[in-house]
């Protein structure tokens, strides 16, 4: 792999409730923590004079839950306004369903760490890319994690381990630009 600098952009969540400090950016609707549907809507709603330079939104989803994430993506226009980019945000189960791959911008590769490193994601994220769709990681917490997403294909990653220990993120050179869930940098 070549090696390039990293390109630093903001992932904003209804949890920190960080300002939009600029550039380029996505919108986490917090689901791993709790999924505030009041505080998510409000932070859509401050942000939609930026949605141009937002990468995309994550729909609500359920940690661990391929099947229910996927049934709640079906109604993401009750969350999401028309003009956002939208994306599915994939859980342990999704290698067993039909994911609706033209209704999306994006897939979120969330779930727990052994489905993640499970080829059925490996498989989700190729298809992604020969789709043309951008493909996102989270809890990308380790170099070797980075380096295999970036490897797979994937487009953005993020990880709070990261956004916390900057010696972290030194140690990682990928040309996969990384999220930062921040506003120091």
């Amino acid at each position: 792999m070549s090696e390039s600098k990293i390109v630093l952009g903001q992932l904003l969540t209804p949890l920190t409730r960080y300002r939009h400090w600029g550039g380029v950016y996505a919108i986490d609707n917090g689901a791993f923590s709790n999924f505030d549907e009041k505080n998510y809507k409000t932070l859509l709603a401050r942000q939609d004079k930026f949605k141009d330079d937002c990468l995309f939104v994550t729909c609500p989803d359920i940690v661990g839950a391929g099947q229910r994430s996927v049934e709640i993506y079906k109604h993401r226009r009750r969350w999401i306004p028309e003009g956002w980019k939208c994306a599915l945000v994939v859980q342990d189960g999704s290698e067993n369903i039909e994911i609706p791959w033209d209704d999306m911008d994006c897939v979120f590769i969330g779930g727990k760490d052994p489905w993640k490193d499970s080829q059925c994601v490996l498989d989700i994220v190729r298809t992604a890319k020969i789709l043309d769709k951008w493909v996102h990681v989270g809890r990308v917490n380790e170099k070797k994690r980075f380096d295999h997403f970036a490897n797979a294909g994937a487009d953005t990653c993020d990880g709070s381990g990261i956004a916390r220990f900057d010696y972290k993120l030194r140690k990682i050179e990928t040309r996969m630009p990384v999220l930062w869930d921040t506003i120091a940098c």
